[in-house]
């Protein structure tokens, strides 16, 4: 026995050692994970003052998940929202200094583009969802092109899926200047009025404005993607001054409409629970609205998508511009805000499929 004691002692020994050091390890390990962890989560000192400016649709789902969620508050903003009833006031209220940013539609941004406001596109809030919408028994007469020639066409001034339609015309080789009477209206709920009165044969609207008139018994004809698919629609916007002077404002909004965007497609009862707070509509109808596939709502910028459609748009005669549209896009700000967010969840496979996404989208 007396021989076989150095040897336990020393076994003693080494077993004390190789558990200090596993320890040792496992708390540098612990505090590790707990430095990254709150690195990840600290909230911001500062918090910037923005305006955002937005319509009351789902369109804008994105920005009212944003803010009810606190992702704004999270990633430093200190945001106040505005409503607007279509986009060429919200447009005019970013270009008075009196918004930071908005989304309003693409084509009412390009149209001021084409005018010489200085609008830059830095992030996407929603592709497609217009519809065509008629009396039942006058639908099936706009299921082509050809069937809106000697028509009333009832529309929204400066509306994403009026342009798309009447680039359709353009296509089909319709003279929509001369050949159809279009009715430029205020906002669609006018344009329901206009169709259900029998003052417009047709009218063109957005979600969920399409399930509306549905419920108020017209019929929806067609869907924007019908005439150009995946176009691009409500872009956020902002003046160029506000972008050089205040850019880290701009990339915090960025990683605050990525989160809800993350949000938005993982949590749809929540979504919509937050959706009805901005979109008086019955539930089921909201949840169509917002989750059909006849809409999406995502936060890449899409500068791809952002130039066809102002090619489109040139071609149909909606604008005249020699401007170059690539000045007009700003899709770093995007581009950084998710970088910096996969730095901190590298795992997250929505920020994964974005990154992708950016990749197609705008490179």
């Amino acid at each position: 026995m007396r021989k076989q004691q150095p040897l336990f002692i020393a076994s003693l020994a080494f077993i004390l050692v190789l558990s200090l050091l596993f320890t040792g390890c496992s708390q540098q390990k612990t505090q590790q994970s707990e430095t990254q962890s709150t690195a990840q989560s600290a909230p911001f000192t500062d918090k910037i003052k923005f305006k955002m400016g937005y319509l009351p649709a789902v369109g804008d789902i994105l920005t009212f998940v944003a803010k009810e969620k606190g992702f704004y508050e999270q990633e430093g903003l200190d945001v106040e929202l505005f409503q607007f009833t279509n986009s060429g006031e919200g447009l005019n209220a970013i270009k008075a200094g009196k918004l930071d940013a908005g989304a309003f539609g693409t084509s009412a941004p390009q149209v001021f583009i084409a005018k010489g406001t200085p609008f830059i596109d830095i992030g996407g809030m929603q592709s497609e969802g217009h519809a065509i919408i008629a009396k039942p028994e006058n639908a099936d007469q706009f299921s082509s092109p050809q069937g809106f020639v000697g028509k009333k066409v009832a529309t929204v001034r400066l509306a994403t899926g009026d342009a798309v339609w009447r680039s359709a015309m353009f296509k089909a080789g319709i003279d929509w200047k001369t050949q159809v009477t279009i009715q430029e209206l205020d906002s669609p709920a006018a344009v329901l009025e206009a169709v259900k009165k029998g003052a417009a044969d047709v009218g063109l609207v957005w979600v969920p404005f399409s399930e509306m008139a549905e419920q108020q018994g017209l019929q929806i004809v067609s869907w924007s993607s019908t005439y150009m698919p995946g176009h691009v629609c409500c872009r956020v916007v902002a003046m160029e001054d506000k972008l050089q002077t205040n850019k880290e404002a701009y990339i915090r909004l960025a990683r605050a409409n990525i989160l809800a965007y993350d949000f938005y497609i993982n949590n749809q009862e929540e979504t919509l629970d937050i959706a009805s707070k901005y979109v008086k509509l019955d539930r089921e109808l909201l949840r169509k609205a917002t989750y059909s596939g006849n809409i999406y709502s995502v936060p890449d910028p899409d500068k791809k998508g952002f130039f066809a459609f102002w090619e489109a748009m040139k071609a149909a005669g909606y604008i005249q511009s020699d401007i170059d549209i690539s000045k007009h896009v700003n899709s770093e700000i995007y581009k950084t805000a998710l970088d910096q967010l996969q730095q901190r969840d590298p795992q997250n496979s929505t920020y994964q499929k974005l990154a992708k996404d950016y990749v197609i989208n705008n490179q």
